[in-house]
């Protein structure tokens, strides 16, 4: 068999990606930034594994000889199922449950961790990504879920996004709960999920589009060939009770919770959660959380599986292009809400719990839309250049000494490399170091090393003199692009030159 055969195709797995230096130091800026606003509010870190027994997930319990629905699993050799984590909230809750005696009752905790979802990869839809969840478990009263709406406000905002660019809009499942007993769907699981569907579609199709999901059924616009979905097939008079939450879209949030009061306050459901949410408001509104910040919205709809109180949708308001072309709201980027049953699952009583969950990978991606991904291109490193393979001790020495004595506690970091390359081509080793962005290169032949002396030839100042300089006389009366130093002057030398740079750069 030949070598081309035996050579195995480069290729990704749909629904993956790989990221570059760039996108993991953007990415790297943002979570601390996230982090140091949790760490505000009291919060710690935790780290759980990303595999977790099957049955521990909740939401995709095995049904069958390999329970892969949704998740993806394996059998370990004590024929255990394993599956790879779903969100960062069920590993939560089993944590708690296996460490309950020994924790902090409230327990405050942030992770940032990959997750993973086994189902099928499209445009913007990946099948690993990350999130970055914040969770107090042990508090049952609803002043945890306005802190928690309040902390997402101050997410956005020590991100770079300003009030009136974002919205955190706060429901409870009490009040959907309570609408859809009110018209007649209290022991109907599958058309109360088929309502809550259509009433988390507002925002993409409108009051049209939700009712006729709420009749009949809707087609996708396709030129007469979209997709049909079926509706939860309600008579008019509910349908119509069910859009008056909808009806105070533009009020405020006290003029939203008596409004949908007025419709549905005969149920005590509606009303409990009403009463809950009157109770985020005014706490919000109390620390200086206006209706702008934090907003109450009946039409919020997040977790159909397990939320059992108060929800949270973190909104983005701006407008971006979409693949086709559309101009289109941003949206959620976020979001959570109370889940008293979760931790319960693995106990013999009730554990209070709401928490937050930021999809990481979707706030980068309007934070690029806004301009606000603020992490500025750096410098690559400095290249020790090799002229005599023989001499390598001597120029491990010199990184040695200028990886030393440039980097210190507190400092940004100055990366220092020897070419490892061929150096039989000086003139590579020059390339090499352009392509790497390297600010400086280092050059010491074997006549330098005798006379105890090193040349630094600053790449930068060097490129910009050859673009820019046309005469002898500007480039004799220029900054020069190469000098000649004792060793001893080497570290100082280096460290000026590379204030320089930054100066030239507006650092």
């Amino acid at each position: 068999m030949s070598a081309k055969q035996n050579r195995v195709k480069a290729r990704q797995p749909r629904g993956f990606v790989d990221r570059s230096a760039s996108d993991l130091r953007a990415q790297d800026a943002m979570l601390a930034t996230i982090r140091d606003v949790y760490e505000r509010y009291g919060f710690e870190p935790v780290e759980t594994p990303f595999f977790e027994y099957t049955d521990a997930l909740g939401k995709f319990l095995p049904d069958s000889d390999r329970p892969n629905e949704g998740v993806f699993s394996l059998q370990d050799d004590d024929e255990e199922w394993l599956s790879l984590r779903y969100d960062l909230t069920a590993p939560l809750a089993r944590y708690v449950a296996e460490n309950f005696e020994d924790l902090p009752k409230p327990y405050r905790s942030y992770r940032a961790g990959y997750v993973f979802r086994n189902e099928k990869a499209g445009p913007g839809r990946f099948r690993q990504f990350m999130q970055f969840d914040a969770d107090i478990v042990g508090a049952p009263s609803v002043s945890a879920d306005a802190e928690m709406a309040m902390m997402m406000s101050d997410t956005m905002e020590a991100l770079g996004i300003a009030r009136g660019q974002y919205v955190i809009r706060v429901n409870n499942r009490k009040v959907l709960d309570g609408i859809l007993d009110a018209i007649g769907l209290g022991g109907d699981g599958a058309r109360r999920l088929t309502v809550l569907r259509a009433l988390d579609k507002f925002d993409k199709f409108g009051v049209d589009g939700v009712r006729q999901l709420l009749g009949a059924g809707r087609l996708d616009d396709g030129g007469g060939k979209g997709d049909f979905t079926k509706g939860a097939e309600l008579d008019a008079s509910a349908i119509e009770r069910v859009l008056s939450i909808f009806s105070f879209a533009d009020a405020g949030g006290a003029a939203r919770i008596a409004g949908v009061r007025d419709a549905f306050g005969d149920n005590e459901r509606v009303v409990d959660g009403l009463d809950e949410l009157e109770t985020i408001r005014s706490l919000a509104e109390a620390a200086g959380y206006g209706d702008d910040r934090v907003s109450i919205d009946p039409s919020v709809v997040r977790g159909l599986e397990y939320y059992t109180g108060p929800v949270f949708e973190a909104e983005l308001l701006f407008d971006v292009t979409n693949e086709k072309g559309q101009k289109v709201q941003f949206g959620s980027v976020g979001g959570g809400g109370r889940y008293d049953g979760l931790v319960a699952r693995f106990m013999s009583q009730p554990v209070p719990a709401t928490g937050f969950s930021i999809g990481v990978s979707r706030l980068m991606t309007a934070l690029k839309n806004l301009g606000r991904l603020g992490v500025a291109e750096r410098p690559g490193p400095v290249v020790v250049t090799v002229m005599d393979r023989d001499r390598m001790a001597d120029y491990q020495r010199l990184a040695g000494l200028l990886r030393a004595g440039l980097n210190g506690p507190g400092q940004p970091v100055v990366p220092v490399e020897v070419f490892q390359g061929n150096p039989k081509q000086f003139g590579k080793q020059l390339q090499y170091a352009d392509r790497r962005s390297a600010p400086l290169a280092i050059i010491q032949g074997g006549d330098e090393k005798a006379s105890g002396v090193v040349q630094i030839k600053d790449l930068i100042e060097g490129k910009r003199l050859s673009a820019e300089i046309e005469d002898n006389a500007t480039w004799r009366a220029a900054r020069p692009a190469q000098v000649t130093v004792p060793e001893a002057e080497l570290v100082d030398t280096v460290r000026r030159m590379l204030a320089e740079q930054a100066a030239d750069r507006g650092e």
